[in-house]
């Protein structure tokens, strides 16, 4: 019996929880070590994040024969270029449409809560039964609402926090595209045979992940945002850039992010002219379809293959375990650990071949 799969994932899962729970247990001891760890957090995701974004410019430079630090140095040259590009052009027009927005907050606020004491004296009219499961399903948006909205106060807070450490991000990413290649062997130089080979492949497996993901995802973010911005120019809308740059972001978050980004869309479009919202919807659903259907597959194609169904699953369980950095993050730590028991189970397949080659040839 203990050779079985089944068998040995139990265990494998048993040890797991013992070693969570003895964790828990001994938490004190480290929290110097989670003290650090939150923050450098923020700088180190941000540094990785730039790694893979700039990574093929320092491979397409070094094949043209450029040494690695002239390389890295062109790079930062480049980030600070794009963003003296962006602050330059973008700039402006962002901080006009926010001074614009902050002055008619309070117009807009008293509109919403206009729509809001309309929607609830209609609600007042219809059967007791229909008002009763239009109460219960209000109370559970309203849980859900209030667990992101505080998920999302407390990841702006910790961003705003973490600004003064935004510093480090250079250093992680000079050091990242100086020394990147040197992780896997390091780390398989503590195996040897054929564990050895099989964890530099493993470590190969989730670096082509990380990158797929991170490079399509904003990617196709960016290109969200783009077409959010021309249809929302196309329709007028109000607000039309610093909406189209709040979608962009939002959909970095998977599945839930074009819901939350459309969100002040409608609401902006429904208060400057009601068949407004329409539009929006609209432009989003196409967009929506376009990414979906176009843009993702061709740019990250098969390399995550999760199924839609377990990326809702994932992100709900993740948004509850360790709220909105948990649901940013759900999708690539689920990928890599796929990538990690896949490879485990393609490594126990040869081994078993292995054996059984043997016994037939004895």
């Amino acid at each position: 019996m203990t050779k079985k799969l089944w068998f040995q994932v139990g265990v494998g899962i048993l040890l797991a929880l013992l070693i969570i729970r003895m964790f828990i247990e001994v938490k004190g001891i480290f929290s110097p070590l989670v003290i650090i760890g939150q923050t450098i957090f923020l700088p180190l995701l941000l540094g990785g994040v730039l790694f893979y974004l700039t990574r093929p410019l320092l491979n397409f430079l070094e094949s043209k024969g450029w040494p690695r630090w002239t390389s890295i140095l062109a790079i930062f040259i480049a980030i600070g270029f794009f963003l003296w590009l962006f602050s330059f052009m973008i700039g402006p027009a962002v901080t006009k449409q926010v001074n614009s927005l902050v002055e008619d907050a309070p117009k807009i606020t008293k509109d919403v809560q206009t729509m809001v004491d309309y929607a609830l004296d209609q609600k007042n009219r219809l059967p007791d039964s229909i008002k009763e499961s239009i109460d219960n399903q209000s109370s559970k948006l309203n849980d859900f609402a209030q667990r992101f909205g505080v998920g999302l106060i407390t990841f702006i807070q910790s961003m705003f926090q973490g600004l003064f450490l935004l510093v480090l991000i250079p250093f992680f990413l000079v050091y990242l595209l100086k020394d990147h290649e040197k992780f896997a062997p390091f780390v398989a130089n503590f195996f040897s045979g054929e564990r050895k080979t099989w964890i530099r492949k493993t470590l190969v497996d989730i670096d082509i992940t990380l990158k797929s993901y991170i490079q399509g995802q904003l990617f196709v973010s960016f290109a969200v945002g783009m077409m959010l911005l021309i249809g929302y120019l196309i329709i007028g809308l109000d607000y039309a850039l610093i909406l189209a740059i709040f979608g962009m972001f939002m959909n970095v978050i998977p599945f839930l992010g074009p819901y939350i980004s459309v969100i002040p869309a409608l609401i902006i479009g429904f208060i400057q002219e009601p068949q407004m919202a329409i539009y929006v919807a609209i432009i989003m659903l196409i967009a929506q379809q376009i990414e979906s259907n176009l843009i993702s597959p061709n740019v990250m194609g098969r390399a995550l293959d999760i199924h839609p169904l377990t990326v809702i699953t994932v992100i709900l369980a993740a948004g509850n375990i360790a709220g909105l950095w948990g649901i940013i993050l759900a999708i690539p730590t689920y990928a890599v650990i796929k990538t990690i028991l896949k490879n485990a189970y393609a490594r126990r397949a040869e081994i078993k071949e292995a054996a059984t080659s043997t016994v037939e040839e004895e």
